[in-house]
């Protein structure tokens, strides 16, 4: 399990180019024109961990699985794309499967890059997806309970809806429902208006070092916690290099994170998600779960059969494991613990699961 973000904003932003430097590909067409994508284009990549190397080295394991982050570049949105502008509404719907969903707007002066409005306002860019975004969830939300005459809905989608309907009429926040409902009931709904939001502030080189008064703006609205800065297209010229290129080169520009690590701590954090470990001659793999889950739920992400036949789960923290150099010694030295199905796993635990067949 790793978790999917869409990436949206207005046409000419910089989202094909981000989409490139981060899953490190050419794949998505970039072009100095609106709409230069118009199929979404998706790529996954590794989440960068280095625990997961030091598990898998000290357990000398064959291979090393991490988990993985999943991009959609979705197609530049615009004004009235709801209602068929632009390339349409039918764009918003690849953004109702991502887990997350990351607005990047630009952040930066240039004569030289087309921009859909006169002026750079990323506050007004954000705000017009939203708009879209709201609108869509609307229509959809209309056409829903018209067709729940034949009591199709269950009893918790349709309380959904009716609130998710309630907020937008009287101009209320519809993430407000997350603190009503869980998750898992949430995205039976597909609400774009309920998903966590990253905010990815697109600057130029000179302001990915100082700042701007776009950047500041967006960390005033949507706060720090929510607002990350990347400079595309420096991130990707770094792409191709290698590490030590790339570590000189991040060094020189005064980088001290790439957009993808920004982007996936920020990602976990605002989708409340932990990583466990399990290991084996054959692998060490990280699985990815949502924060105060329990043991017996992570068992069922690996396998159906770990679930069903749950005993107990061998637990030892990451850094019990590297000090006592492996399984063998940290069970030795009682650092080992056997932990019943209601454990709730901490982020770092190495588990191995007892289980009947």
């Amino acid at each position: 399990m790793g978790f999917k973000c869409g990436i949206v904003g207005l046409p000419n932003v910089g989202k094909s180019t981000l989409f490139n430097a981060l899953i490190q590909s050419r794949k998505a067409q970039v072009a100095n024109f609106p709409f230069c994508t118009i199929d979404p284009n998706v790529g996954s990549v590794t989440v960068p961990d280095r625990r997961i190397n030091i598990i898998s080295n000290i357990s000398k394991s064959k291979k090393t699985i991490s988990t993985l982050i999943s991009f959609v570049d979705i197609a530049g949105l615009v004004k009235g794309a709801s209602k068929g502008e632009g390339l349409g509404n039918k764009f918003l719907s690849h953004i109702r499967e991502v887990d997350a969903i990351v607005h990047l707007t630009r952040c930066f002066d240039s004569e030289k890059i087309q921009n859909v409005n006169k002026n750079i306002d990323p506050i007004r860019d954000i705000e017009i997806v939203e708009t879209e975004m709201l609108l869509s969830d609307l229509e959809s939300i209309q056409k829903r309970l018209v067709k729940n005459k034949k009591k199709t809905l269950k009893e918790t989608q349709l309380k959904i809806l009716q609130d998710a309907l309630d907020c937008i009429n009287n101009n209320i926040s519809v993430s407000s429902l997350t603190e009503k409902y869980e998750k898992k009931e949430l995205d039976k709904c597909s609400l774009l208006s309920t998903k966590p939001n990253i905010y990815v502030c697109n600057v130029d080189e000179k302001g990915l070092t100082k700042g701007n008064q776009y950047v500041n703006s967006c960390l005033e609205k949507y706060g720090e916690k929510n607002v990350i800065t990347v400079c595309a297209e420096i991130e990707n010229q770094i792409m191709d290099l290698n590490q030590k290129d790339k570590k000189y080169f991040m060094n020189e520009s005064g980088i001290k994170e790439t957009g993808l690590d920004l982007l996936i701590k920020t990602g976990y954090k605002i989708l409340k998600l932990e990583t466990f470990f399990t290991f084996n001659l054959e692998e060490t793999r990280a699985w990815t779960i949502p924060k105060n889950c329990t043991v017996i739920k992570a068992a069922g992400i690996i396998h159906s059969d770990f679930k069903k036949g749950f005993i107990k789960a061998e637990t030892i923290s990451y850094d019990d494991f590297v000090f006592c150099k492996g399984y063998k010694e940290a069970k030795n030295s009682g650092k080992l613990r056997l932990e019943g199905k209601d454990y709730i796993v901490k982020d770092g635990d190495i588990l191995l699961f007892r289980f009947n067949t």
